[in-house]
This record gives structure tokens, sequence and C-alpha cells, in this order.
């Protein structure tokens, strides 16, 4: 079990409350598949949906934050496994419908960055596109919110890869 930083693990961070309130264009296709949400799905609803999505019923999901989706019902999620760190710092993941997963960004100021340029979780992960069409709303709301210095969706998804690239090996370790 992950050891998480006692009440305020599951506080929605500022930065996510925010894009929860942004606008993803999807547009036919060409755009951002993602539905941000306005909280962390509770821990209840993230066990049984990591129970189903990895068949293992052992499971719970103290390891994830959930908190957007897109439209097929793949999720994007704070993967807590920087022990005693806040949520803001974990690494942001996708597992999607279809059992695609990979990590997108090593901690949430940088995934901010990855959105700013117009490219979410669903489209790194699935389609390995990291080039889409910079958003200026976020790009701002990055600007407000990111610790981290501006890069390109393409070295923030190569750098936190780097950094953990067992993730879907250890994923496939969970799964039934």
């Amino acid at each position: 079990m992950i050891e998480t930083t006692g009440e305020d693990d599951r506080r929605f961070p500022p930065a996510l409350a925010d894009v929860a309130e942004a606008e993803f264009d999807y547009d036919d296709g060409e755009g951002v598949d993602f539905e941000p949400y306005g909280a962390f799905d509770s821990a209840e609803e993230t066990t049984d949906w990591l129970r189903h999505w990895t068949g293992n019923h052992e499971l719970d999901g103290d390891a994830y934050r959930v908190f957007g989706q897109d439209g097929s019902g793949g999720r994007a999620a704070l993967w807590c496994v920087r022990p005693g760190r806040p949520p803001a710092e974990q690494p942001v993941v996708f597992l999607g419908s279809e059992g695609e997963r990979g990590v997108v960004a090593g901690n949430l100021s940088d995934f901010l960055w990855v959105l700013a340029d117009g490219v979410g979780p669903l489209e790194v992960v699935e389609f390995e596109r990291y080039e889409g069409r910079p958003d200026p709303a976020l790009t701002e709301l990055a600007g407000r919110h990111a610790a981290t210095p501006r890069r390109t969706a393409r070295e923030i998804v190569a750098e936190a890869r780097a950094e953990f690239p067992a993730f879907s090996d250890d994923i496939d370790a969970l799964c039934r």
C-alpha cells in the first residue's frame, strides 16, 4: 500500500479545479478528448474502477487520484508513487478503456504544460501525439499554476517515462 500524505491527499488541487472549468475542443477527433472532473473520484469509486479495469478484485485504489476521463471512459489520474509527497507532486497517468496505459507527465505542473500544448492524456498514451494546437487559455492557466518551467509536451512525456519506465509492466502485474 502507498503511504499517503494524510487528510490532504484527497484535497483537489486548485490547478485541477481551474482545469475542470476549461473547455476542451474535441474537434471531431482532431482536438483533445478530455473531460476533467471538479473533484477526485472517491476512494470507493476508484477502487471499484481499478478492480474492474484489472480484473483483480483484491486491489484497492489507494495509489490513484482519478481526476478526469476521455469520451470512452479511460481515466486520467495522479499516481501516488512518491511516498509522503502531496498529490500535485505525483506523476499523471492514463489508463484507457481498452487497456492502453502510460505515464503522461511527472507531476501536475508538467501536465498543465502538456494541456497548454493542446494535447490530452489520451492523445499522449494512445496515439503518441505530442503536438497539438496550443491553447491560449490553458497556457495562461499553466502560467498561473505551474511550478515547473514550460517545456514541450514531447520533452515532458519523455522525461516522465524515463523516470517511470516500468509503469506498464507494473500495471500488467496487477491484471488477472
